[in-house]
């Protein structure tokens, strides 16, 4: 039966990639809560011009 290897150490400086991947993940949020307000409201806008339209003719 083999041993495993013993796991590498830990770095001791581990702040820059999680502040990195913090930081990619919140512009990705940043960007898709973006996207969806976008899209909520040219879909607001749309809904609210037919409504016009129904309610004039």
């Amino acid at each position: 039966m083999k041993r495993k290897p013993n796991p590498a150490a830990p770095r001791p400086n581990r702040r820059t990639p999680t502040a990195r991947r913090w930081a990619a993940r919140r512009r990705t949020m940043t960007t898709h809560l973006l996207r969806g307000a976008s899209y909520g409201a040219g879909t607001g806008a749309v809904g609210l011009i037919f409504w016009w339209i129904e309610q004039r003719w």
